[in-house]
């Protein structure tokens, strides 16, 4: 059954209401507490923390792909169906890695359909016998969902083709996103039905349900979730092209690792979360982490590898033996080149058989002695595209054959019927070389299946006339767009579209001398034998436990709707700030003290304007009223621009370029925190940053009395940031002797006195007012970034000091969910001034019903 909440959320993400298959039973699995399963209801689905006590002790890792690793057929007396395990299945052969301890359940579709009434029954038979948990989709929806969304949509876009006309992969169909939204819940709701939400952790495969993490941790906040891309992941330039970029990335950060094949696929996926999100990674002892919302999703880069016992195990049948047998007979004496592939666009086929047609037109020697056997595989799309490169290929090879074969030779062998997985291991095993030029491949494991075949055994040694005693050998062409191919050191990497450089390279493979193929084959077969499936299984879910080992020292609650939902993870002792609780501590205190960075509270996010609103300036003017408040606002601003922008503000203090200059009321003198004795320095470092300034457009330099800014907030992200670190390098290289502090900021580069920070600011505060025999036994200090983290360390430090009340309230403040020295924090800067208004709204009521004390105010006695 569907619960009407997850319903609900749908139709937040796209507005209607979608169609889901409807289950009438529920089966007993494994239940999270004892007892029989109930039907989880709507009110009880919202944001469940999942503390309900465990009832099973064996770790359980739950696989969620597109498909059952089964095979299915009907019987033909029409009595039921049978079923066995795919041993081709990789979510089958992952399960060696994850240890004989850990029970694996697996969730997803059957390859065939099942009549409605037969669901049931069927269910149940794959869940006692196979601890296989079958999505069923209705007809039409699995279309639009597969060969609508899946293929016509994300498959194409992360080959790299865009749907520049209606023929290359269609305009996108928004009823196509609402099918693959909906299959993605029916998912979500049978991995449900069997998850122990505690114990168990969820493994999910590929871009057919990169939104069934957001449902998951919806039901379920600290669900324990992975998810592998097996695709590759497009540049930022292609995938912001997707009408749906942002609700996709959203929904994969709700996993806790997300595996790619390849760094260049990461690259592209953190720059994605960069440009559109505003999101930043770091790199902390090999581990590369996003930080989102207080949670870190943490980021694998492993290629996958192989079954190396399956792939043994073929090679020890008779039936590849003799099939070797018969290939070296019909082969004898000449040298076999082998290309395996699916027929679709993307695996470069025709692209292959133009470099063979470019050998033999410039190597005419190979004609007769080289052949060309391409194995093409049924497509697993259809469609237009499917059909012309079938024909592209005929064509080819019927030009190829005709125009070099002869009388018992032909030199393209094309073999387009299936074969039986030992056929083509005895291909494998005859082949001289093996050509991979596909022009965009997720990570393709031919190349090492070909690897492992070509060592062979001492049987098929014997079949070959070969000394088992002799090192065996082997020769890769690979395109450099698939991902296997940084793993493939010693295979001659190519660019597929390059036809001339693919023939170069093919006969560079036959040419090779024997010891430098031996040295190769060598080198692969190190690699591949000890990175196989297993090893990848074990290294993901190694990880995985890594990146979920602080789910339950953190406290965790939802936000937001649709596919906009996450949770918000964070240390017990950091909350959100209540407005009931500070009001609360603001009425019944005497001496407030309040630090404002003016950033955080005077600014609007959505505004380019930095002059503070007139709204957030009357704010201001009510709480420097009250005259048991004193008031600072501290800014990176110059003293000229913050005394014109506040001349309004009387009783205000203001701290100036982060605290050098102070001003503790209108009238005031401006005073400095330290002793400068000079700004030489600066004729050293605006030199260097000009020159930055000039090679990166989007940049500026802010020149201030006591610090140097370069500011690339304007800049292109990726560059700027690249820039930045450089300019760091080179300001603290030149400034090495002067005595200045050179730091990065957000989107800054700084460079300004030793010992000048917003800490000074609130130290200067706190010991004026004790001073003056005002203990302040209230403190609100505000800020959004690491220049604020001062502020806040004195302000926690002062806790423990003489500068505050033993019973003071102390309000240390940031703004959003992140790393920070504070306790508090408020989600905007908007909520901010609303809390602000209510403090003042507090001051002005209690000025109205009490009579109006002697003014204490510290900025009317300095």
């Amino acid at each position: 059954m569907v619960s009407r909440s997850y319903s609900n959320l749908l139709d937040l993400a796209y507005g209607g209401t979608p169609t889901l298959s409807q289950e009438k039973k529920r089966f007993p699995r494994v239940a999270t507490v004892p007892g029989l399963l109930s039907e989880v209801e709507d009110d009880n689905c919202n944001s469940v923390s999942s503390d309900a006590p465990s009832s099973v002790s064996q770790e359980r890792m739950i696989i969620v792909g597109n498909q059952l690793p089964l095979r299915a057929h009907q019987n033909t007396d029409d009595e039921g169906w049978c079923f066995s395990w795919d041993e081709d299945s990789l979510l089958l052969q992952l399960k060696d890695g994850l240890g004989e301890d850990v029970e694996v359940i697996y969730v997803g579709c059957l390859k065939e359909e099942v009549p409605p009434n037969e669901q049931d029954d069927v269910a149940q038979t794959l869940l006692e016998t196979f601890k296989c948990v079958p999505a069923f989709l209705p007809p039409e929806l699995f279309t639009k969902f597969y060969h609508g969304f899946c293929k016509q949509h994300l498959w194409p876009l992360f080959h790299y083709m865009l749907p520049l006309s209606p023929d290359l992969g269609g305009r996108f169909d928004r009823s196509l996103w609402q099918a693959y939204v909906s299959v993605n819940k029916i998912f979500a709701d049978k991995v449900m039905e069997v998850i122990n939400p505690d114990d168990d952790y969820v493994w999910v495969h590929d871009y057919h349900l990169m939104v069934l993490p957001t449902f998951l941790r919806k039901r379920f906040n600290r669900v324990k979730l992975g998810f592998f891309l097996h695709s590759p992941f497009p540049s930022s330039e292609i995938y912001r092209t997707l009408p749906v970029r942002e609700e996709l990335l959203r929904a994969l950060l709700n996993s806790d690792l997300i595996g790619f094949h390849t760094f260049d696929y990461a690259r592209h996926f953190l720059t994605c979360c960069s440009r559109m999100l505003g999101l930043s990674y770091q790199s902390k002892r090999g581990y590369i982490g996003l930080e989102y919302y207080g949670r870190t999703v943490s980021i694998k880069i492993l290629p996958v590898g192989i079954h190396i016992g399956q792939l043994q195990s073929v090679l020890n049948l008779p039936e590849t033996e003799a099939k070797v047998a018969e290939l070296r007979n019909k082969f004898r004496g000449q040298t076999v080149m082998l290309g395996v592939d699916d027929m679709d666009i993307f695996k470069g086929i025709s692209l292959k058989l133009l470099a063979m047609e470019q050998l033999l037109m410039q190597h005419t020697e190979n004609t007769g002695q080289v052949v060309l056997v391409q194995i093409a595989n049924p497509a697993r799309g259809r469609g237009r595209d499917v059909e012309e490169v079938r024909s592209e290929t005929y064509a080819t090879v019927k030009r190829i054959n005709n125009a070099f074969g002869r009388q018992g030779y032909d030199p393209v062998v094309l073999i387009d019927t299936p074969l039986q997985f030992y056929e083509r291991i005895a291909y494998y095993v005859i082949a001289e070389c093996c050509l991979v030029t596909a022009v965009r491949d997720g990570m393709n494991l031919i190349p090492y299946e070909y690897i492992i075949c070509r060592q062979g055994n001492e049987k098929l040694d014997q079949t070959l006339g070969l000394n088992p005693l002799e090192p065996k050998r082997s020769m890769l062409v690979v395109s450099e767009f698939i991902g296997c191919s940084p793993s493939l050191s010693g295979a001659i990497r190519v660019n597929p579209w390059n036809i001339d450089a693919v023939a170069d390279a093919m006969d560079s493979a036959l040419i090779l001398s024997e010891a430098e193929k031996q040295l190769r084959h060598e080198k692969h077969y190190r690699y591949v034998s000890t990175h196989d499936v297993a090893y990848w299984a074990r290294s993901f879910l190694q990880d995985l436990e890594r990146a979920c080992g602080d789910h339950l020292r953190k406290r965790c609650w939802g936000i937001g709707f649709g596919l906009g939902f996450r949770v918000i993870a964070m240390d017990p002792n950091f909350r959100k700030l209540s407005v009931e609780h500070i009001v609360a501590a603001y009425k019944r205190t005497k001496n407030r003290a309040i630090l404002l960075d003016y950033d955080s509270t005077l600014l609007l996010t959505s505004s380019l304007s930095t002059i503070p609103n007139v709204e957030a300036v009357g704010i201001l003017n009510n709480l420097c009223r009250d005259p048991k408040n004193v008031v600072f606002l501290v800014s990176a601003k110059d003293r000229k621009t913050l005394t014109e922008w506040f001349s309004c503000c009387e009783k205000l203090g203001i701290a100036a370029e982060n605290g050098y200059f102070i001003r503790p009321k209108h009238d005031a003198d401006w005073e400095t925190c330290i002793s400068v004795p000079d700004f030489d320095w600066k004729q050293i470092a605006e030199p260097v940053m000009k020159l930055y300034t000039e090679t990166t457009d989007g940049s500026a330099i802010e020149t201030k009395e006591s610090s140097l800014v370069w500011n690339y907030r304007d800049a292109d992200p990726d560059f700027g940031f690249c820039q930045a670190k450089e300019l760091l390098d080179h300001l603290e290289s030149v400034l090495a002797n002067e005595p200045v502090l050179v730091k990065s900021g957000q989107h800054i580069v700084e460079v300004k006195p030793q010992g000048v920070n917003k800490g000074l600011v609130a130290e200067h505060l706190l010991v004026t007012m004790k001073q003056k025999g005002m203990l302040p036994d209230f403190v609100l200090c505000i800020g959004d970034d690491r220049s604020d983290e001062d502020m806040f360390e004195v302000i926690m430090r002062a806790t423990a000091g003489p500068y505050l009340s033993p019973v003071a309230d102390v309000f240390a403040c940031t703004v959003g969910q992140k790393c920070s020295k504070a306790k508090y924090y408020v989600e905007d800067r908007t909520e901010i001034l609303r809390m602000l208004q209510v403090l003042a709204n507090a001051s002005e009521h209690a000025s109205k019903i009490a009579p109006r004390p002697s003014n204490r105010a510290i900025i009317d006695r300095v």
